[in-house]
């Protein structure tokens, strides 16, 4: 049920465990004139997602929406280039990191659930031009990311079709139809897609990581009880440019930037908070969720393939020269040195299961953020319309047209081309991630300064700003030095001196971002949100009705149709 598709009723402002007295008769204001202050919040129920996705979709999606080929591939080549004990330590602190920059997004999402995503929470708490330019750079990194998802699922399917028989380009055009259709079909059906995708996703590394346990302890049919011996040697860490302390750290800083962009797409839950049911409820358990899937998932993984696979391996290093698929994934080489042969094949199958699901994801957020520029003022009103099932559907034919570029990578003269901008948006994800943490930090502000007593707010950032503002600055160095090797002389590359290309590709980003900050400052003459000033009740009376309601009708059902124990403890928190 979408909160602002209701016909006949008016919500009205009861008194909440989770809104405290003052904060009611501020709701109660806004109330009577609502579309008066933001018409965002108007009756027109043509420009309203519908709030379709259930408590289990959100929490899969949680689990295993940011699961992808960069976990499975791009760790072989992170390992190959600094070693065991770099890709560890690096996965673990980006780790922590993107657990920060999700705890302040559900901080926000929980106490105003918009459906313009975090970009409206940067719109209201720090200025409209942040808004502004964090909606398009963000919008502009999954029109690109799109086509690249569904090239690299055409490009997989040549482990079994050769390229000579079936030109790429047909598994291109089917690949981007069946994610159109499930996007077209609504909220609903996409959820349901994509619990089941995160589902495969999930099994599938729990499956790699239950199987590397079992070949580092000696139970493949080698029987080698590996341990921590290629921790010994060829060793621990890779240095990189340089020898000794100063080779180790730049291998491991060169890591830690490949191992944000592994990460990125973790924030894809703030783009669900606006068409996911009872969002008070399942956004906090979502991202609290988040934590063990950073832990098991990433660190645990990346720990147990350094134990597998020697940096100096040599398939390790012709895995690292293959564009996608099977024989690019360094847990098939670890599969393969231990002497299974025939697995190749499933894991290659599981990879097309992460890209496709990638596509598809990256499709709904295009189109979704596309939306939210419109829903703010910031994009055609057109972008802003929905059908009857509450599907952008302009925005999205808009961002499925952008994705036929696809078909350029067919030709290897383009796909160059089109690497750099990958390479550029990018970027991108981390600036997306700095936004975040910065209306984080001004939302803050904002609630005391208006007097919310924090004991009354739905789900509260653990680490509170102390732990935002280490985020912040963290992510801030990566994005200065996330391309330092352009500086660094390499003998072996086009550019020994210096590799203007990759600095063009790698930092251009930056200025776009401020200029369209800027820019749009200039332009439309806004002004920055104070802590008095920064809106963080326009709406938040329509959230009030629906958690009223929601839990009034799941009282009822509940006392109609009674569970048993085992229902309520290992069932009842997903649903």
């Amino acid at each position: 049920m979408g909160i602002f598709n209701r016909r006949g009723r008016e919500p009205t402002v009861q008194s909440s465990p989770t809104v405290p007295h003052q904060d009611q008769e501020k709701l109660a204001t806004a109330s009577n004139n609502v579309s008066e202050f933001d018409p965002h919040f108007s009756g027109d129920s043509s420009t309203h997602l519908h709030r379709g996705l259930r408590a289990r979709q959100v929490t899969m999606i949680a689990l295993g929406g940011a699961l992808g080929s960069g976990l499975l591939i791009g760790t072989g080549s992170a390992l190959a280039r600094a070693g065991p004990a770099s890709i560890f330590i690096s996965y673990t602190i980006l780790g922590f990191i993107v657990w920060i920059v999700l705890c302040a997004l559900g901080e926000m999402a929980a106490w105003l659930p918009l459906e313009s995503g975090f970009t409206g929470y940067a719109a209201r708490f720090v200025d409209p031009a942040l808004g502004f330019s964090l909606g398009y750079t963000y919008w502009f990194k999954y029109i690109i990311t799109t086509p690249n998802q569904l090239t690299a699922c055409a490009l997989v399917i040549q482990y079994w079709v050769d390229r000579d028989k079936v030109n790429p380009g047909v598994f291109i055009a089917v690949f981007l139809v069946v994610i159109i259709l499930i996007n077209y079909l609504g909220i609903k059906f996409f959820g349901e897609i994509e619990f089941w995708l995160s589902s495969a996703k999930v099994l599938t590394m729990v499956g790699l990581i239950i199987l590397s346990l079992v070949l580092m302890l000696g139970g493949g049919p080698d029987h080698d009880r590996k341990g921590f011996r290629f921790w010994k040697d060829p060793g621990a860490f890779k240095p990189l440019y340089a020898k000794g302390a100063t080779g180790n750290f730049l291998g491991l800083w060169s890591v830690m930037v490949t191992a944000t962009f592994a990460y990125l797409g973790s924030e894809l839950i703030g783009v669900t908070v606006g068409e996911a049911q009872n969002p008070r409820k399942v956004i906090p358990r979502a991202i609290k969720l988040t934590f063990w899937r950073i832990l098991f998932f990433y660190v645990l993984s990346v720990f147990l393939i350094g134990t597998l696979v020697p940096y100096n391996s040599e398939r390790l290093s012709f895995a690292t020269k293959q564009s996608t698929g099977a024989s690019a994934s360094p847990f098939v080489v670890a599969i393969v040195s231990s002497g299974i042969e025939r697995l190749p094949g499933f894991i290659n199958a599981c990879i097309l299961i992460f890209v496709f699901s990638a596509a598809n994801s990256d499709l709904y957020v295009a189109t979704r953020v596309l939306y939210s520029l419109a829903k703010e003022g910031n994009s055609h009103p057109i972008f802003a319309r929905t059908d009857a099932r509450g599907v952008p559907i302009f925005a999205l034919g808009l961002s499925a047209l952008i994705a036929c570029i696809a078909f350029l990578n067919v030709a290897s003269d383009s796909r160059v081309v089109f690497g750099y901008f990958v390479n550029l948006v990018t970027l991108f994800g981390l600036l997306t991630w700095i936004s975040i943490l910065v209306s984080h930090i001004c939302f803050v502000h904002a609630r005391r300064a208006q007097g919310v007593i924090q004991g009354n707010m739905p789900y509260v950032a653990p680490l509170g700003l102390p732990g935002t503002y280490f985020a912040l600055v963290f992510c801030i160095l990566i994005a200065i030095f996330s391309n330092f090797s352009v500086f660094v002389h390499v003998p072996t590359r086009e550019n020994p001196n210096f590799d203007y290309k990759t600095f063009i590709t790698g930092y251009l980003g930056i200025p776009l971002y401020l200029i369209m900050i800027f820019g749009y400052k200039i332009l439309m003459k806004s002004k920055r949100k104070t802590a008095v000033t920064a809106d963080i009740y326009t709406g938040k009376e329509f959230i009030d009705y629906e958690e009223q309601e929601f839990l009034a009708q799941k009282a009822a059902h509940e006392s109609k149709n009674p569970r048993g124990w085992f229902y309520r403890n290992f069932i009842a928190w997903l649903l």
